[in-house]
């Protein structure tokens, strides 16, 4: 046991290390951030991440988080709306109501009304030019509500919290329920109708549960499931593709994750960053 709290310690160690050393130009800032839990923490964190300009980490206790950036490609106000957009109040802005409104309960925090208004939507909000020609609109994706619903378990299971993955299972349900199969592309509306049962079988035993251990048995094989959908067609955004190899009792698990830093559903804060990506899905 000694021995896996070292090794453990090494990996978050050395991962804090290689994320700063692909951050050029780093500027650290620590930053009031409105916040109340251990789901709050990983929403907080994907929202200030991007790969090799901004990463944060957000303390629960202090509610403060240490925004580190590429000064020469964005900017602290810049993340801080971000932040701002995915629901948090913070020292500059205030969230949407909207955003604030659909957060789980648990991450209901008391707001205080002192910060600017965070207005800019997030389809509207634009990043520092980094060189690339500016995105296009990506066409609507059929799948993208299931998607962003399996997120949701993905985050809740970070936190290790079962009560936010429930609900989040429970909207995975209605999200399958409603994919309009007459939009999939061939190859991906072939594998759907292989899965979708499957999906749903999965969402349905996370929703009825509180208990994480058994959540996380679920969803092991979601996760495979969701991945062969996702590669079926070219996602609007880059999916990656992880893998904890401590999971299942060494067996290892994957799963589906918006950014490249490692936040295992798995093990939440007891191995945080234990795995690494196995594919980008783009």
């Amino acid at each position: 046991m000694k021995s896996i709290k070292i090794w453990m310690a090494v990996v978050l160690l050395l991962s804090a290390a290689l994320s700063q050393a692909a951050i050029k130009n780093a500027v650290t800032e620590n930053v009031k951030v409105n916040g109340s839990c251990a789901l709050c923490k990983a929403r907080i964190e994907s929202a200030a991440f991007e790969k090799n300009i901004s990463e944060a980490n957000w303390n629960q206790e202090t509610k403060v988080a240490s925004v580190t950036y590429d000064s020469k490609k964005t900017s602290l106000d810049a993340i801080l709306k971000k932040i701002a957009l995915a629901g948090f109040d913070n020292q500059t802005y205030l969230a949407p109501d909207k955003a604030y409104a659909e957060l789980e309960a648990c991450c209901r925090y008391e707001r205080t009304g002192k910060s600017e208004p965070a207005d800019v939507k997030p389809a509207a909000h634009e990043h520092y030019a980094t060189g690339n020609a500016a995105a296009q609109p990506a066409e609507a994706d059929p799948l993208k509500p299931v998607l962003e619903a399996y997120y949701g378990i993905k985050d809740a299971l970070v936190a290790s919290d079962g009560n936010a993955a429930s609900l989040k299972a429970a909207s995975l349900v209605k999200a399958i329920k409603e994919v309009k199969m007459n939009e999939l592309g061939h190859e991906q509306h072939n594998v759907w109708m292989k899965v979708m049962k499957d999906l749903d079988f999965d969402a349905d035993h996370i929703s009825e549960t509180k208990d994480v251990g058994h959540q996380r048995d679920h969803f092991s094989s979601l996760s495979e499931n969701m991945y062969k959908v996702i590669k079926a067609a070219k996602p609007a955004e880059p999916v990656y593709y992880q893998h904890c190899p401590m999971a299942k009792e060494g067996k290892g698990a994957n799963w589906l994750s918006r950014i490249p830093a490692i936040k295992n559903p798995y093990y939440g804060a007891q191995m945080l960053n234990c795995g690494k990506t196995t594919e980008t899905l783009k």
